[in-house]
């Protein structure tokens, strides 16, 4: 078996007064801390071949948020990251208070060869961007969920729709 990384994600959507608006967070730590453009990604998280994609990446919202998502997912095609890391997403309609997320943490050696160990968040803040300011904040290999989600929501597909069942 090859060692393939594996991640999935959620790519929570709104739009109000029907401006597509899309969640993102900031990975907390040292190493991101002055890092804006490029640094920001959908909430997600590693998984083993043998998970539910879809099931990592409603837990990893959680863990990275603190807020359980449910509602109808719209798969998205999954993208090879630069690094080799394969990311399966699915969009989801909802509204969360990015003010108020809550993350959980990691332990680092910090500062490097101090000895020293030290917690931080694996997230260190959301935020709501429209499309335009994602494409700029957004890691590169993770700006092709934003052209899908452009295509998902220019379909009319009764899925989209709140409140219809398949």
């Amino acid at each position: 078996m090859g060692s393939k990384k594996l991640s999935a994600g959620i790519l929570l959507y709104r739009l109000p007064g029907g401006t597509v608006e899309v969640f993102l967070v900031h990975p907390g730590g040292p190493f991101w801390a002055k890092k804006d453009e490029g640094a920001w990604s959908i909430p997600k998280g590693e998984y083993e071949a043998d998970e539910d994609p879809l099931a990592v990446a409603k837990r990893e919202f959680h863990e990275e948020t603190g807020v359980e998502v449910d509602g109808t997912v719209q798969p998205l095609s999954a993208l090879k990251q630069p690094s080799g890391k394969v990311v399966s997403a699915w969009a989801l309609k909802g509204d969360i208070d990015a003010a108020a997320i809550t993350s959980n943490t990691f332990a680092l050696e910090w500062p490097p060869k101090s000895g020293q160990m030290r917690e931080f968040p694996e997230v260190d803040r959301g935020a709501w961007v429209v499309l335009s300011t994602a494409r700029v904040k957004m890691q590169a290999g993770q700006r092709g969920f934003l052209d899908q989600l452009q295509q998902l929501l220019k379909k009319p597909c009764k899925r989209m729709n709140e409140g219809t069942n398949d």
